[in-house]
């Protein structure tokens, strides 16, 4: 007589990604090109940080691990986030591959400053193009070049393997990370609005390809394109 063999195929392991930009810095709220400077979050950003972690809580979801990047506003917004979940315990990877893209001689700068400073023109043309740096730092295309090799090393392997993991991160370094899940064109990217503190939750196939997104937003603001 044959034994039957106990079953292990539960079917696809659930493999789920959150992305999530820090909530507002100081230098948002000041209007200031940001890229690689460290500034904190204002009061406002510590409360957006909390919705954020009442709603990816609400959701019911757990995590295993979290990325975030160098900079202390994505940082603290992780820490806000995981605290509020109850789960400040989840093992935390800080690298500055996941910073925002660097700003270069417009760091510091408002739109103002800047546009007296470059002209109008060229900084449109740097602010909105894919493939324009601006003197000094990063297009968001060379934003993409570190970002995307740390994601398929280190981030999806951790989702591949049914980890719940949440990347708190900058609104050019999530732009990249957004870039490769949904299989955007640099021009649809950089349209991309991105608020504050506005979690998205994505559930991937084997392939990493994206099969489910839920927007964890309601009348949030947008994204201002600078930090």
């Amino acid at each position: 007589m044959q034994k039957h063999q106990p079953k292990t195929d539960h079917g696809p392991k659930p493999r789920t990604l959150v992305l999530v930009r820090h909530g507002q810095s100081e230098w948002n709220r000041l209007n200031l090109f940001t890229g690689w400077r460290d500034p904190d979050l204002t009061e406002k950003g510590m409360i957006e940080a909390q919705w954020a972690g009442r709603v990816l809580r609400d959701h019911g979801l757990k995590f295993d691990l979290a990325f975030t990047s160098k900079l202390r506003r994505a940082q603290n917004t992780l820490d806000i986030i995981l605290d509020v979940m109850g789960q400040a315990g989840v093992p935390i990877e800080r690298d500055a591959r996941l910073n925002e893209r660097d700003y270069g001689q417009l760091a510091g700068l408002n739109k103002d400053e800047a546009k007296q400073r470059f002209g109008e023109e060229m900084v449109a043309r740097w602010r909105r193009s894919y493939d324009i740096p601006p003197p000094g730092g990063e297009s968001l295309k060379d934003t993409a070049a570190r970002v995307l090799p740390y994601y398929e090393t280190f981030i999806w392997p951790m989702v591949d393997a049914g980890k719940s993991v949440i990347v708190a991160a900058h609104g050019n370094s999530l732009r990249a990370l957004i870039m490769r899940l949904e299989g955007l064109t640099g021009d649809e990217i950089i349209a991309r609005e991105l608020a504050t503190a506005a979690p998205i939750v994505y559930e991937l196939d084997a392939s990493g390809s994206v099969v489910g997104r839920t927007d964890l937003v309601t009348a949030k603001g947008g994204d201002d394109g600078m930090g």
